[in-house]
């Protein structure tokens, strides 16, 4: 039964990782069961196997991909109480798992409305424990407040949760060094330590609209 069970998970895990590719390239409207046939070599009475409708199908992909990430990050938290450490896990948590399915992210972030009933909500469950997660960990690296969290948490996710867009395999930083990079810049900006920001810089914003093109 275990054999089973593991043989029926990995084909899932499978059809659900194609799929996800499909959905990325096509958009999830434009896309059609028949393409994830033709894509995973599977028939569309196989595929019915494993659900029941396109919108369980994107249910799947979405509830794995937070499932995961959502397990790994509790595991990887056990136990580690400093808080600027349980920032650095969670932000390579995220960046390792999304390296090698930026098709996941990329469904996740361009069909978070596409979902409805019971399976939007679902969904929505496991979003909020990531991102009460991420809150408590910001709460506790600045008790004092002075920053809106879900402002520095939305703006956490928003800088991790667009890799798919530009990371190059292979031609941009390894996921080492892109992991380092985000949380240092997070956490401490770019500016080099014990640099200040010149008085000039902050003029422009808080003054006259600055032109974007300058002539002169």
């Amino acid at each position: 039964m275990t054999d089973e069970r593991s043989a029926y998970d990995e084909k899932l895990e499978s059809i659900l990782r194609t799929a996800a590719r499909i959905f990325a390239e096509k958009g999830y409207h434009q896309a059609s069961i028949r393409d994830i046939a033709r894509a995973t070599g599977v028939s569309l009475s196989g595929l019915y196997y494993y659900f029941n409708s396109k919108e369980e199908l994107l249910f799947l992909i979405q509830d794995h991909a937070f499932g995961t990430l959502l397990d790994n990050l509790e595991r990887n938290l056990a136990n580690v109480e400093e808080p600027h450490r349980r920032l650095r896990i969670l932000v390579e948590n995220h960046l390792r798992y999304f390296i090698d399915a930026k098709a996941e992210m990329k469904v996740l972030s361009h069909e978070s409305e596409s979902l409805t009933g019971d399976f939007r909500r679902r969904v929505n469950d496991k979003k909020r424990r990531l991102s009460e997660t991420a809150m408590e960990i910001l709460r506790e690296i600045r008790p004092g407040g002075g920053i809106d969290l879900r402002v520095a948490t939305f703006s956490l996710f928003g800088m991790m949760n667009w890799l798919y867009n530009w990371h190059r395999p292979g031609a941009d930083v390894p996921v080492e060094t892109l992991v380092e990079d985000m949380y240092r810049i997070f956490l401490h900006g770019y500016l080099p330590d014990g640099a200040t920001v010149p008085a000039s810089a902050d003029e422009g914003a808080a003054g006259e609209p600055q032109p974007i093109w300058r002539t002169a």
